[in-house]
C-alpha cells in the first residue's frame, strides 16, 4: 500500500513539470514573433505617424499612388500637391495626408 501512494505522489510531480515543458515551445514562439514582427511594425507606424504630423508647405512627396508634388497648402486631413505647370499655371490635387507616403529631399522634383 505504500508502494501505490508512493507512485501517485511521483506520477503528479512530474505533470506539473510536463505542463510548463509542453508550453513552453509557444511562449518562445509568441517572444519570437513579438521582436521579429510586432514590436518593428509598431515602430514603422510610430515614424509614419510622425512623418505626417511634420509636413509642411513646401515639403516634396511622394503619395501611396505614386503621385510626386510639392506641398502648397496643408489641412488637419488632406494636402493640396501641386503636381505639375500648364501654361504658367499650377495643376494642384488635393489628398488626405495618410495617401503621403514618404518626405522626397528637397529638389527631387524638376
Amino acid at each position: 500500500m505504500f508502494f501505490i501512494t508512493d507512485a501517485h505522489a511521483q506520477a503528479a510531480g512530474e505533470m506539473s513539470g510536463g505542463a510548463l515543458a509542453q508550453f513552453l515551445p509557444f511562449i518562445l514562439m509568441f517572444v519570437l514573433l513579438y521582436f521579429l514582427m510586432i514590436r518593428p511594425q509598431m515602430k514603422r507606424q510610430k515614424e509614419q505617424k510622425a512623418m505626417l504630423a511634420a509636413l509642411k508647405k513646401g515639403d516634396e512627396v511622394a503619395t501611396i499612388g505614386g503621385v510626386v508634388g510639392k506641398i502648397t497648402k496643408t489641412d488637419d486631413n488632406f494636402v493640396t500637391l501641386e503636381v505639375a505647370r500648364a501654361a504658367g499655371q499650377a495643376v494642384e490635387m488635393q489628398f488626405q495626408r495618410g495617401a503621403v507616403q514618404s518626405i522626397l529631399p528637397m529638389g527631387s522634383i524638376k
